[in-house]
């Protein structure tokens, strides 16, 4: 493991606001975040995980200069609720805290998804900043300003585009992450090269064994490149009308896996492997990918230790599914497929049949 410091930082820009992702390790969150925060009212969103691990070390600090207060929510997808989002709000109305609030999530992508929903919807809007402790929170649902909740019926389905002042993407944190939930991470940085960057795939497969061994540094650099490249997509298309809905590549397929399961037993990202491997075949099958590179797709999956076939779905049954992803449109499935490695594309332009093929044949 890597112990020297490291440090950077890029910002994003949106038509709301323009702000930093700055990434380090070194361990002084309060430092960091205290600029960003407008008022005097601050309130500490995180989970029952994180609390015991850097709650204290980041309220007490924050003490000194700002009113601070904690919500402590359960941990688990299953409870990324309307249920958790009141808890916020009585927190947020017992301290009679007003729109000078600032709401810090502390914690992973759940965290962040329900602090910012929270955030978007109290009194109408108040700021809020990002503090991801996952992999998968730093590379992708930290930036971006997409918060919100599950519907039993379907993941994300309720929420708001919100975007926060400030993340804070510090690496240290990963050294208290289960092996389980890197890998989830990992998903969502091998999606960036299959979707952006051919030569960054190139670059995971050569740098994997060390991400798989917490090398910070070697974390933090993938951490930026993600991050890099989701800021220039969320700067051309920050409300998902046209070309951001290509991160979502293997999330239509993934969020059936999710649904179908029950929220919290495939975690995100490995339902989104999942996902991507399905996606890759439809693409094979409509002649864009060889089965090659398909073949390379499951390796880098495997190397990051996730899984490459989902669990066993009726496929009319996870067509149903599908029919509540945001990207339908006119009554059509949207998915993302690959014209080739690093090239996504978002299309309805393929034989439902072949979908269904893919559905059937794809078992974990």
């Amino acid at each position: 493991m890597v112990t020297e410091t490291f440090y950077d930082s890029l910002t994003v820009s949106t038509q709301s606001h323009d702000y930093p992702i700055i990434i380090t390790d070194t361990s002084n969150m309060a430092e960091q975040i205290s600029p960003y925060v407008r008022g005097k009212q601050v309130l500490i969103v995180t989970n029952d995980t994180v609390a015991p691990l850097y709650l204290k070390a980041l309220q007490e600090p924050l003490e000194r200069n700002f009113d601070v207060k904690t919500c402590v929510l359960p941990d688990g997808e299953q409870y990324k609720t309307q249920t958790s989002i009141n808890q916020i709000y009585d927190e947020l109305m017992a301290q009679h805290f007003n729109r000078d609030v600032t709401l810090i999530a502390l914690g992973g992508g759940v965290v962040g998804d329900m602090t910012g929903f929270a955030a978007a919807s109290f009194m109408r809007g108040v700021d809020f900043i990002q503090i991801p402790t996952t992999l998968l929170s730093q590379v992708d649902s930290s930036v971006g300003g997409k918060t919100g909740i599950n519907h039993a019926q379907g993941k994300n389905m309720i929420g708001a585009f919100w975007q926060p002042k400030m993340v804070l993407a510090d690496m240290s944190t990963l050294t208290t992450l289960p092996a389980r939930e890197l890998s989830a991470g990992l998903a969502e940085v091998i999606k960036y090269a299959l979707i952006m960057d051919a030569d960054f795939l190139t670059w995971l497969e050569t740098h994997m064994p060390a991400m798989m061994a917490l090398d910070l540094a070697v974390i933090g650099e993938a951490v930026k490149r993600c991050c890099e490249y989701k800021a220039q997509v969320v700067a051309k298309d920050e409300r998902e009308a046209g070309v951001r809905a290509l991160l979502n590549f293997g999330h239509t397929f993934g969020h059936v896996i999710e649904t179908h399961e029950g929220y919290g037993n495939w975690l995100h990202g490995e339902a989104v492997a999942a996902g991507m491997v399905q996606a890759a075949e439809l693409s094979q099958k409509l002649g864009w990918l060889t089965s090659d590179e398909v073949a390379r797709i499951k390796r880098i999956l495997t190397l990051a230790n996730l899984p490459v076939a989902p669990p066993t779905i009726a496929p009319q049954t996870a067509i149903e599914l599908m029919g509540h992803d945001k990207k339908v449109k006119h009554g059509q499935i949207r998915l993302i497929l690959l014209k080739s490695i690093g090239d996504a594309v978002l299309t309805n332009d393929f034989d439902t049949q072949l979908l269904f093929d893919v559905l059937s044949r794809s078992r974990s």
